[in-house]
């Protein structure tokens, strides 16, 4: 366990965050104050010094400012995050970042990952909805075909075709690279995610003031078909 409190981690984070990043933050993601503004860069380092510390990464969370929050999703203990905690930091979750990275890359880590997910894309709160899509994102990128459900994946797929334009903007989006995820991990299932980009056709959303965009998932499947890559899961869905 690191010897860092979440009051020296604050002072650090205070020290290193940048004026210019954090307007680039509130401007165009939706990040509110409290916001240092600390480059991801930055708080990776800080994770390669702690590592995992499931104690300080609930305290981080808790205090509201964004750099801790996403820095507490770096160094959380995926697996000790219970249903109760993953609920209170869906919840808390304010921002695109910490939903479709952060509280995701943290579930999908957990072993409540597919639970959680599964009720989150029925909530009506669009956050929390894209959250739980971000999630089964994850799972598909990092667990093995066997251990996933193909059945209730080709439902999910047929569920995203049916309402993927009438959700709202964010989930939208999720739904899109959730499409993408079972094309590019899932190799049984990649035909059938080409098939069901093809009929949801071009997919846009308002994401901010920002240079994010909804790629064509079918393009993007078919891209990484060409480098050969389809179905290599990876190690981890935090990044």
């Amino acid at each position: 366990m690191s010897t860092d409190t979440v009051q020296s981690i604050l002072a650090e984070l205070k020290l290193l965050g940048k004026e210019s990043y954090k307007r680039v933050l509130m401007n165009g993601h939706g990040v509110k104050e409290p916001c240092y503004g600390v480059a991801i860069s930055e708080l990776k380092k800080i994770q390669k010094r702690i590592r995992k510390d499931y104690q300080l990464a609930l305290g981080l969370y808790d205090t509201g400012n964004y750099d801790a929050m996403y820095l507490a999703g770096l160094i959380a203990d995926d697996a000790r995050m219970t249903q109760k905690d993953l609920q209170r930091w869906v919840e808390k979750a304010y921002a695109g970042a910490l939903t479709g990275a952060t509280v995701a890359w943290v579930a999908a880590g957990s072993p409540h990952g597919h639970t959680m997910a599964v009720k989150w894309i029925d909530s009506p709160k669009p956050l929390i909805a894209a959250t739980g899509w971000a999630t089964l994102s994850g799972l598909v990128s990092v667990k093995p075909d066997e251990e996933l459900d193909l059945a209730e994946i080709k439902s999910l797929l047929k569920r995203v075709k049916n309402t993927i334009h009438d959700a709202a903007d964010l989930v939208r989006y999720q739904m899109n690279a959730y499409v993408i995820s079972v094309g590019a991990y899932v190799a049984p299932l990649t035909g059938l995610a080409i098939e069901t980009g093809e009929k949801i056709g071009e997919v846009t959303a308002d994401l901010g003031n920002n240079s994010c965009a909804v790629p064509y998932s079918p393009d993007y499947i078919r891209k990484i078909e060409q480098r050969g890559t389809i179905g290599k899961k990876k190690k981890t869905v935090k990044c």
